[in-house]
């Protein structure tokens, strides 16, 4: 097991990207926006493990940043999709609540970092 596969926000980012996911497979949307939208929860995850292999601490504040910029683009593209009436405001508040609790974790890391 790699050690970033322990990190409780590795694990909270997959699960956020799976309902990412689930939301793509589900609902009608625009191919550019599931695209967008699958791009960038993917991000998270893979920035996250990035992150956590580098040696210098500014090597791995530079990825959590990055995972973290993506949690915020997935943010408003749920918020695009809320607006177009493609989620409903539980749905809405669901990955919005996730969303928020992904980014509080990185930003603690990222602080740590500096």
């Amino acid at each position: 097991m790699f050690e970033f596969q322990k990190l409780e926000v590795y694990n909270k980012a997959k699960i956020f990207h799976g309902e990412c996911k689930r939301l793509i497979l589900k609902s009608k949307i625009d191919n550019y926006v599931k695209d967008q939208l699958a791009r960038a929860s993917f991000s998270i995850v893979l920035n996250i493990a990035e992150g956590s292999g580098k040696y210098s601490k500014a090597d791995r504040k530079k990825y959590f940043v990055i995972s973290r910029a993506s949690i915020f683009e997935c943010a408003a593209v749920l918020d695009v999709l809320h607006d177009e009436e493609v989620l409903k405001n539980e749905e809405f508040k669901y990955f919005l609540k996730m969303a928020d609790e992904l980014s509080r974790i990185l930003y603690a890391m990222i602080k740590n970092l500096s």
